[in-house]
């Protein structure tokens, strides 16, 4: 009886080595096939080159050559607001100026809660504050990673009177791994501007 039972076992052994080794042969190839991870264009971006913006408003900073500022207008009130189109990263920084009139932590508050607002997408958010007591710059730069629609936002006040806050959309859906390059290259050209920010 065992020896039935072990001849039935290699004969059930042999079946399915000839099985496989037919499925193998079967599909033409002696390579196995491996899926590959998806690619990305490779983004070729220009050198970081730079020009001083300051206009009839109580500001002015460093702002790369290749983007376009446009004033923003409510009817024909003219505002300090500025949209700056970031030329070839497909992108918007949208810049807002505030005459406070409110606490300041109402405004801080605010602008904390609009980064909040993206932390269902979020798969990390990074804060770095912003202290430069000499030229009256106080704030915090936010990174948002992940498939978030604003990677970048951050707010520079006074302390006292003056506020500003700035939020960064690009015209396309957000895909973190793809506009990696492109989010690394903008952050450069962040840091400038935090860092050459001047109050009037």
């Amino acid at each position: 009886m065992k020896q039935l039972l072990k001849i039935n076992h290699m004969k059930n052994l042999l079946f399915g080595i000839l099985f496989l080794t037919g499925v193998i042969s079967s599909c033409g190839s002696d390579e196995l096939a491996i899926p590959k991870p998806p690619t990305y264009l490779d983004v070729n971006l220009p050198e970081h080159k730079y020009i001083n913006y300051s206009p009839d408003c109580p500001y002015s900073f460093d702002i790369p050559s290749m983007f376009k500022i446009k004033q923003v207008d409510y009817g024909k009130e003219s505002t300090c607001h500025r949209d700056i189109e970031l030329g070839p990263l497909n992108g918007t920084l949208h810049f807002s100026y505030i005459e406070m009139s409110k606490p300041l932590a109402e405004y801080v508050n605010f602008s904390i809660s609009k980064v909040d607002d993206h932390k269902i997408k979020a798969t990390a958010i990074e804060d770095e504050n912003i202290i430069r007591p000499k030229d009256k710059v106080y704030g915090t730069f936010f990174e948002l990673q992940g498939d978030v629609a604003s990677p970048f936002q951050f707010y520079i006040t006074d302390s006292t009177k003056r506020f500003v806050s700035g939020v960064i959309y690009f015209n396309a859906r957000p895909n973190y791994d793809s506009i990696k390059p492109t989010l690394d290259y903008l952050k450069v050209d962040l840091k400038r501007f935090l860092e050459t920010f001047k109050w009037k």
